[in-house]
């Protein structure tokens, strides 16, 4: 069996140095509670179609419409190699979930968000974690997608068609894909076509009824997700580069 993490370790690089800008976020916030529930305003701030003369032209500036969410599971909306959520981060999926207004609602947009993750779901052996996770989630209707062949960032593709055989998007640009790890939520957002939000800080809270319950100042980052943070900061501050967009969105 090919070793798809070094698959991913080997893209990353690669991407870093042919095509930097797509290891970018269209939107950094610190955790997955920061989520703004309309998403479409903020993905172009940071992007290059925002540093355009639109605004002295008088001319309207293009606002992206999300219709669908796909979220990491291990460090976006649990810790690591678990499948408990700290209460906050489970408050605010029943809020994308349920809130009138928001583009998510599951009684208006009942597929609209869809968990991708390189452990559950991703493989075989992950199985049961799945059906767990989505047991959990039940009374949202969030389903976990089950990879066929590639883990991220190489199942963009197969994520799209999820999403468009149940007739949520026509095109990948009405997708974001929300992760704590450049190397594999952003870089699957750019390989597909879609727009990506970078969850900076990951989990920071405690689960409920563990050791860490009632803590918000955890930190669950490894290795190279503190290099990440390290190179993300050079290639923008440093190099002055900015985040790839979708096809058509170049400005």
């Amino acid at each position: 069996m090919v070793n798809s993490n070094l698959q991913a370790f080997n893209l990353a690089v690669s991407t870093l140095l042919k095509t930097p800008s797509h290891l970018l976020p269209n939107l950094t916030i610190p955790t997955f509670l920061d989520l703004p529930e309309h998403l479409g305003p903020h993905l172009t701030r940071n992007s290059s179609s925002s540093s355009s003369s639109s605004t002295e032209k008088n001319t309207p500036q293009k606002t992206p419409s999300i219709r669908a969410l796909v979220i990491d599971k291990d460090n976006t909306l649990c810790p690591p190699n678990s499948i408990d959520f700290p209460k906050a981060y489970l408050q605010k999926l029943e809020s994308l979930r349920t809130s009138p207004l928001s583009p998510f609602n599951q009684t208006n947009n009942p597929q609209g968000i869809l968990i991708v993750s390189n452990t559950a779901g991703s493989r075989p052996s992950y199985e049961p974690e799945a059906r767990d996770l989505e047991t959990r989630l039940q009374h949202l209707q969030i389903p976990v997608f089950r990879a066929t062949q590639n883990r991220k960032p190489f199942c963009g593709p197969e994520v799209l068609a999820w999403f468009r055989e149940r007739g949520v998007v026509t095109t990948a640009d009405e997708i974001a894909v929300v992760g704590d790890r450049l190397g594999t939520d952003v870089l699957m957002a750019a390989q597909m076509g879609a727009w990506s939000v970078w969850c900076k800080n990951g989990v920071t809270h405690g689960v409920a009824g563990s050791q860490q319950d009632g803590r918000v100042d955890l930190d669950y980052r490894g290795f190279l997700a503190k290099v990440e943070v390290a190179m993300e900061r050079y290639l923008r501050e440093t190099c002055g580069i900015a985040p790839r967009v979708p096809p058509g969105w170049e400005g």
